[in-house]
């Protein structure tokens, strides 16, 4: 006997009769989308039991290899833990066409319990500490990401696509290029299209300076869960359309080594019970609150580098005058600066956070910068003078730009511990380290270039 449908169910095929399918998923720790195709006819017991998926999941490398230190793999049995479907996330697939929807999950422990490995769950743990103080974050994600060719260099690199009207190939940097966004706009209305569908409020978009990159903000929302949820559906929006158009699109934080790097930047404010933004202030450096926030999240910074730059290529970001910081900073309206308060009437003032790559796990960079801002504003923390001038003449306590160094301070970060969880911190460095080991294990290209001839 088939399941009676849930009423969201039975509402979306209303509106969606040829829906057969449910691409039903998670994603990992680094944001690598885990799930199941589902059928109409099993859909309806997603929502009632969730689906069984292993915690492993969240033991996974890069490469999807289960690291068994974690103790999530052969120690317990790889045991499946329920999934259940996240609100507002039934959408449909607008690039496959053989009537597939799509639902985002997150995982529970049996007995209810949300899942300490879940990214997801690790943010809604943070976000419960400022609602115990009745205060509600407002998040703005902004993406960065390439388009690239299928096909590689002689020397296996990425390198831009044709342009779609001239058909050169082009390598110039060119920042908030109209020219760009016009060889580009068919594809770019292509996902602005499929972000309409999918609930998606992406807003601008614009060419920064690498060859087929751009940047697209995302509307904030007063719900930093459903602000992370909509960024990766829209990292998978970008990803399936470039590639039904014979592309790919990558949010590795550097690509290419003489062009511009991809962030991941988060503004945030914050609400009062009355819904007034406590932030909300003429002159910055004026509003104690403000200030307690960017207190908090400079003493942060370094030791969440683990979470903002998540791999080795992470790290080649982080150059002097790349607009990436390489000290903890604070400034009004400077790009150079770790935390940037950008031009804005004050009643939208908010912190920027500049320092994660656009390989970087949303739920998780918000859940450390939202971490920061509680500490400073619990303990009434101030913040040094705000950086004027060149960000990269200033001096500073740098900021760990070596994987491993990042690794260990998060692995002994109290902070760490307390707001995330100390089960999850473990795990995630456990994880990181595993895959550092694995990467440098390998002996690359350049090393047999530079060295076998030479010693």
């Amino acid at each position: 006997m088939t399941d009676p449908l849930p009423t969201e169910i039975s509402a979306f095929l209303e509106r969606h009769p040829g829906t057969r399918f449910f691409d039903v998923f998670l994603n990992d720790l680094n944001t690598v989308e885990r799930g199941k195709r589902i059928d109409l006819s099993s859909i309806a017991a997603v929502y009632r039991e969730g689906m069984p998926l292993p915690g492993s999941l969240f033991a996974l490398d890069v490469l999807g290899g289960t690291v068994q230190q974690t103790g999530l793999g052969f120690d317990e049995g790889d045991a499946d833990r329920p999934c259940r479907p996240l609100p507002r996330s039934l959408v449909p697939v607008p690039w496959l066409r053989d009537g597939v929807a799509q639902l985002q999950v997150s995982m529970y422990e049996h007995d209810g319990r949300p899942f300490f490995g879940d990214p997801r769950q690790v943010l809604a743990r943070v976000m419960d500490r400022f609602h115990r103080l009745n205060l509600t974050p407002v998040v703005a994600i902004e993406y960065e990401f390439y388009f690239i060719d299928r096909e590689r260099t002689a020397a296996g690199q990425p390198q831009p696509p044709p342009l779609p009207l001239t058909g050169r190939r082009e390598f110039r940097t060119q920042i908030n290029s109209m020219t760009d966004l016009n060889e580009f706009s068919e594809v770019l209305a292509e996902i602005d299209r499929a972000c309409h569908v999918q609930d998606i409020p992406a807003t601008t978009a614009l060419a920064e300076y690498g060859p087929g990159q751009f940047e697209v903000n995302l509307a904030h929302q007063p719900d930093a869960l459903l602000a992370c949820d909509q960024a990766l559906r829209f990292k998978r929006v970008v990803r399936s359309v470039a590639r039904a158009r014979g592309w790919d699109a990558t949010f590795m934080a550097k690509p290419y080594r003489d062009m511009a790097g991809s962030g991941l930047h988060v503004h945030a404010s914050v609400l009062d019970a009355g819904g007034r933004n406590i932030f909300e202030c003429e002159e910055p450096a004026q509003c104690a609150d403000l200030r307690h926030a960017i207190a908090g999240l400079l003493g942060t910074l370094g030791e969440g580098m683990a979470i903002c730059a998540p791999g080795p290529n992470s790290y080649r970001r982080f150059r002097p005058e790349s607009y990436v910081p390489m000290i903890p900073s604070w400034s009004i309206n400077n790009r150079g600066s770790a935390l940037r308060i950008p031009m804005s009437d004050a009643r939208n003032r908010r912190i920027e956070h500049r320092l994660a790559g656009a390989d970087a796990n949303p739920y998780l960079v918000v859940a450390w910068m939202l971490a920061g801002m509680h500490l400073g504003i619990s303990a009434g923390q101030e913040p040094p003078p705000a950086l004027s001038g060149n960000a990269y003449q200033q001096s500073g306590e740098p900021l760990p730009t070596h994987w491993a160094t990042a690794i260990e301070r998060f692995r002994g970060s109290r902070l760490a511990g307390e707001y995330l969880g100390r089960p999850f911190s473990q795990l995630y460095a456990t994880v990181k380290q595993a895959e550092l080991d694995e990467f440098n294990s390998y002996v690359s290209p350049l090393e047999v270039e530079w060295y076998m001839g030479a010693i």
